[in-house]
């Protein structure tokens, strides 16, 4: 192995700054290096990084093992004590060039290289070119989280939020169009805090106004998740305008229940969540919504849940990504009564089901429409609401297909090309 190989886990920011980190590698001369980009939002992640870990160490006895990301920033020591582990890098340093550089140095860096999070101030812009097929880029546009909900520990891993410039943002996606890029997905651990450590009055709304004039050869822009609570006017009215705005919302909801919902501090309330959703819908009726949902928080009873199974409905709900409730050492939540693990588990699983008949429902109602799918490889693509659709014939990536629903199979379109 001469090239660097990354290993990333966790959120697609992770996946992103993976990229820039594989840049910066190759760039340095870094060689037989494994880089684990590491995530802390369950104690299943965490397992999951150390398992990685051993095994890299088994399948690659002569190789470096570097360890960083959200789990590596929140315990460093704890991964520096592996036997199988040469450096540690935190999230800040993980994007500096001169980190790489100083790992591949003659005398390499020293073993710990964690900082402060929560004395970083700026985040600095990565063009990522290659992520994945010519469809889709990710371009990040914030980092960080100022809120402290109990359950979480990744503010303690990314540290306060901060924005990326918006004429730096737009000049990166006028690049990416001009590489030929279809769609670019602005990312970013709280993107609705966009603007806020900026001078003027900058939101995500203006800045995605923004994006799409200054832009105008970019066929699609899409949000990753979102808080509800901080979705701004401009962003609204965007949705309910601009078209090259896709109609797909995932929205950091996290529980359907009130009493749950203030235990873990969270902003919104449950009558918010439902009605954002009825007037982002009254807004765009095409649109789709994926959500967070967390199964099992301590104190939940079986009434408590109900309400979580019953949001699916009541808010439209798509695509769930449901999440076993995970205590984190360190967060208020870990310290709560915990509930038995066979019962958050069997919740998760019902709470699975209610999704899947959901996502069931909005696929059958798609059948016989006529839908533009961006292809990514083969003959598989995705619609603007973000669902994935397996055409009768395959199509370079990147291109603009119109297509006719025939039906669904296995969470997916299935389609035929229109001439």
């Amino acid at each position: 192995m001469n090239e660097p190989r990354i290993i990333s886990f966790g959120c697609r920011l992770n996946a992103y700054e993976s990229e820039a980190m594989a840049e910066h590698a190759r760039t340095a001369g870094l060689g037989d290096t494994i880089i684990i980009n590491s995530c802390a939002v369950t104690a299943e992640a965490v397992r999951q990084a150390r398992q990685a870990v051993r095994k890299a160490r088994r399948e690659n006895p002569g190789a470096r093992i570097i360890v960083t990301g959200c789990a590596a920033q929140t315990d460093p020591q704890g991964f520096s004590a592996m036997a199988e582990v040469d450096h540690v890098i935190g999230n800040e340093e993980k994007l500096r060039p001169a980190t790489f550089a100083g790992l591949a140095a003659a005398e390499p860096s020293e073993r710990i290289l964690v900082n402060d999070i929560m004395s970083v101030r700026e985040t600095a812009p990565h063009l990522v070119t290659g992520f994945g097929s010519r469809a889709r880029a990710y371009v990040q546009i914030q980092n960080g989280c100022d809120h402290r909900c109990t359950f979480c520990i990744i503010p303690y891993g990314r540290g306060n939020s901060r924005s990326v410039p918006a004429g730096v943002v737009v000049d990166q996606i006028r690049k990416l169009a001009e590489q030929g890029f279809r769609e670019v997905v602005l990312t970013g651990v709280d993107i609705t805090a966009y603007g806020a450590d900026l001078p003027g009055e900058l939101t995500l709304g203006r800045l995605v106004a923004k994006i799409l004039k200054l832009v105008p050869e970019l066929p699609r822009l899409r949000l990753s998740s979102i808080d509800t609570i901080e979705a701004d006017a401009p962003l609204m009215r965007a949705l309910a305008e601009e078209e090259r705005l896709m109609p797909h919302l995932h929205l950091s909801l996290q529980a359907g229940d009130d009493m749950i919902l203030k235990r873990m501090k969270r902003r919104h309330s449950r009558a918010h969540a439902v009605a954002f959703c009825a007037e982002a819908r009254r807004l765009r009726p095409d649109i789709v919504f994926g959500a967070d949902i967390i199964a099992g928080f301590p104190t939940e009873s079986e009434d408590m849940f109900a309400n979580s199974l019953r949001m699916v409905e009541e808010c439209g709900l798509t695509f769930l990504h449901v999440f076993p409730f995970s205590p984190r050492p360190g967060t208020p939540a870990a310290r709560m009564p915990q509930l038995d693990r066979r019962e958050v588990k069997e919740r998760a699983q019902r709470l699975r089901r209610v999704g899947k008949s959901a996502l069931d429902a909005y696929l059958q109602s798609c059948r016989g429409r006529s839908i533009e799918v961006l292809m990514e490889k083969g003959n598989v693509g995705r619609t603007p609401q973000f669902t994935e659709m397996t055409l009768d014939e395959p199509a370079a990536s990147g291109r603009l297909i119109a297509a006719s629903v025939t039906g669904y199979e296995s969470g997916r379109l299935t389609g035929t090309v229109l001439p």
